[in-house]
C-alpha cells in the first residue's frame, strides 16, 4: 500500500507547488483590515479577495473534485450514459448489466453522479480565480493506465480503480444509535462488507477477459456500488466539517451549498448497495476472494432498509440523541480525506510529487482558522 509520506527532495515543497497551482493576478491595490476580513460578503472580490484559510479549503475541496471527477468519469465511461454532458467512453454493455441488477436506473445515476462532480471542481476552480487566488490543476499527474475493456476511452487516468480496498464501516455507523465517532473515536463499527476491506478489488473492468464470468462480473459491479457510498459518504463528512472553519460567508456559503449534494449522492448509493446479490467470487487475476453477504436481516446495524441516519450521541453524551452526519469533527479533517483516500488503494501507481502536493493541499486546509488570515 502506498502512503503519503513526505516527498524527499532538493526541490522546496512551494516550488513543486507552484507547477501544479495555476497562479491568477490579483489585484493587490486595496488595504484590507482585519475588521473588513471578518466582513466579507458576496463582493468578496472587492475588498480584496479571499483570506488564505478560506482559499485553502477551497483549494482542497476542488483537489478532491477534481479527483472525485476522474474516477466518476472512468465509472460513466463503462457503466453509466455517455452523452454532451459527460463524454468520452462508450459503454460496456456486459458491465451496465451487471449494475442494473442492483437498481435499473444505475447508469443514469452515474451519469449524474459524474456531471455533478465535474461541476463542483469547475466552479470551485472559477470561484478561486474570480477572487485572484491560485486554482488546482492535478493534469500533470494523469499517467494512470485505466481499464482496456470495451467502452473506455483509454486515457490516463489520476486515479485507479482496480486495487481498491474498501471501508465499508460507513454502513453501521449511520445505523449504530450508540457511538458517534466524534465521541467515541476508538470504537470499531463493523464492516458490511468484510473482505472487501482486505485486499485488492477491481470496481470495474480490467480487460475483456473480466466480463466473460458473470459471476466474477457481478462481484466488479457490486464492488462498485459499495465503493460509490464509501467515497460519497467522505464528501458527506467533509464539507460540514471544513465549514466550521471558514470566515467569509460566501465561503460558507459555498461549503454548505455543495455539501449537501454529495449526502444526496451517499443516500442513492448506501440505498443501492443494498441490493448488491448475495454472491462469493474469486478473482482470476488475482486469486483475491470476495463475498458478498445478504443484507436483508434483522439485525439494525446491517439492515438495507434503515437507509436514514439513526439518531447517536451529539456533541455530547449528556444531550439527546439527534439524527446527524457522522463524523464532522474539523481537526485534521483535510489530511484524514488524504488518508483515507490513500488507503484505499485509489493512488496506487501515483508519483512521490503527487502526495507531496495532495499532502500540502491538506495540510493548509487544516490550518485554516475561523475568522483568521
Amino acid at each position: 500500500m502506498i502512503h503519503a509520506e513526505p516527498f524527499q527532495s532538493s526541490v522546496s515543497v512551494r516550488s513543486l507547488l507552484n507547477v501544479f497551482w495555476k497562479k491568477v493576478p490579483a489585484d493587490h491595490t486595496a488595504s484590507v483590515d482585519s475588521a473588513t476580513a471578518l466582513r466579507r460578503s458576496a463582493t468578496a472580490k472587492a475588498s480584496g479577495g479571499l483570506i488564505k484559510g478560506d482559499a485553502d479549503m477551497l483549494r482542497f475541496a476542488a483537489a478532491a473534485e477534481i479527483l472525485e471527477t476522474d474516477f466518476w468519469v472512468q465509472y460513466n465511461e463503462l457503466g453509466g450514459v455517455q452523452d454532451h454532458e459527460v463524454p468520452g467512453g462508450t459503454g460496456n454493455p456486459r458491465y451496465t448489466d451487471a449494475i442494473e441488477v442492483l437498481d435499473e436506473d444505475m447508469p443514469v445515476y452515474i451519469h449524474d453522479n459524474t456531471d455533478d462532480e465535474n461541476t463542483h471542481q469547475s466552479f470551485l476552480n472559477a470561484y478561486l480565480a474570480s477572487q485572484g487566488a491560485d486554482t488546482v490543476n492535478l493534469n500533470p499527474f494523469r499517467t494512470l493506465p485505466g481499464s482496456s475493456a470495451t467502452g473506455s476511452s483509454g486515457k490516463l487516468r489520476l486515479t485507479n480503480l482496480t486495487q481498491l480496498t474498501i471501508d465499508t464501516s460507513w454502513w453501521t455507523r449511520y445505523r449504530n444509535d450508540k457511538h458517534n465517532p466524534d465521541l467515541d473515536p476508538n470504537f470499531v463499527f463493523p464492516q458490511a462488507v468484510p473482505t472487501l476491506g482486505v485486499n485488492q478489488h477491481t470496481a470495474i473492468p480490467r480487460t475483456d477477459a473480466d466480463t466473460t464470468d458473470p459471476n466474477f462480473l457481478q462481484a466488479i459491479a457490486n464492488t462498485a456500488a459499495f465503493h460509490f457510498a464509501t467515497i460519497e459518504q467522505g464528501g458527506t463528512s467533509l464539507y460540514p466539517a471544513m465549514a466550521q472553519r471558514a470566515t467569509s460567508v460566501e465561503v460558507l456559503r459555498i461549503l454548505i451549498s455543495i455539501g449537501p449534494t454529495e449526502t444526496m449522492h451517499f443516500q442513492t448509493w448506501s440505498d443501492k448497495a443494498g441490493n448488491a446479490p448475495p454472491l462469493t467470487a474469486v478473482d482470476p487475476v488475482t486469486g483475491v476472494s470476495v463475498t458478498f453477504p445478504d443484507l436483508e436481516v434483522d439485525n439494525q446495524n446491517f439492515n438495507k432498509s434503515l437507509i436514514m441516519p439513526e439518531p447517536c450521541p451529539f456533541l455530547s453524551t449528556d444531550l439527546p440523541r439527534c439524527s446527524i452526519i457522522r463524523p464532522t469533527e474539523t481537526d485534521g479533517i483535510a489530511m484524514g480525506v488524504v488518508q483515507f483516500l490513500t488507503d484505499m488503494g485509489l493512488f496506487i501507481g501515483q508519483s512521490s510529487q503527487f502526495f507531496t502536493v495532495l499532502a500540502e493541499l491538506a495540510k493548509e486546509a487544516d490550518e485554516a482558522q475561523r475568522g483568521c488570515n
